[in-house]
């Protein structure tokens, strides 16, 4: 490993990684053929802890957007993430077909970074095709195992408020549930981000 970072626990997410002497730091050892999954809900600082693990990789990063701007306010999101990245980083924009994304672009020498899985998710839902949804489900789960180099996905916690109501937002919530519990089995890392800071439930504190 050719280079040694440090995560400040004691600041938000988006500023705590930092290099070697920046003070009273916990060592972070990043591992370059990695899973990792960063939960949190919204501005909980998830998208920007993955970035800067991903920034920390030392690999060419690829940015994988499931989002589809139809309106005026994902628009303005999107810019804003947009504007956040380092222009070097490649994007690729796939709302469907994640598992054939992934294959076709990971690499020993690459970081990729998907954002986000519950957008991913909302996606095939509103494609009301149960078989597609499950099959690129499935289809997701079984890639993982033999992708290359790192992978970071980042996704809503979305099962720690109130029951929704309407019968769609339910199955919602249940798929994306699901999901995560099959991610973080076969995740190295998993992370929770509450208010800027990384929780790790799995794997490397960082």
């Amino acid at each position: 490993m050719s280079d040694t970072y440090f995560v400040n626990t004691a600041e938000p997410c988006g500023s705590g990684l930092a290099r070697e002497g920046a003070g009273d730091l916990t060592k972070l050892f990043l591992d370059k053929k990695m899973l990792q999954l960063i939960l949190g809900g919204a501005r909980s600082g998830k998208s920007r802890l993955a970035e800067k693990l991903a920034s920390y990789s030392q690999l060419a990063v690829t940015y994988i957007a499931t989002s589809q701007p139809l309106d005026g306010e994902m628009n303005a999101r999107v810019a804003h993430h947009r504007a956040r990245r380092p222009a070097e980083w490649a994007l690729i924009e796939e709302p469907l077909e994640l598992a054939r994304v992934l294959r076709e672009n990971a690499s020993a020498e690459r970081c990729l970074l998907v954002d986000c899985l519950t957008l991913w998710l909302t996606n095939l839902l509103m494609l009301d095709d149960a078989a597609r949804l499950a099959a690129e489900r499935e289809a997701l789960l079984d890639c993982l195992a033999s992708l290359p180099g790192e992978i970071i996905f980042v996704s809503n916690e979305t099962g720690m408020g109130v029951v929704p109501l309407g019968e769609l937002t339910r199955r919602y919530v249940d798929e994306a549930g699901w999901l995560h519990q099959a991610l973080a089995e076969r995740c190295q890392r998993v992370v929770l981000t509450v208010a800027g800071l990384p929780l790790t439930l799995k794997g490397p504190a960082l």
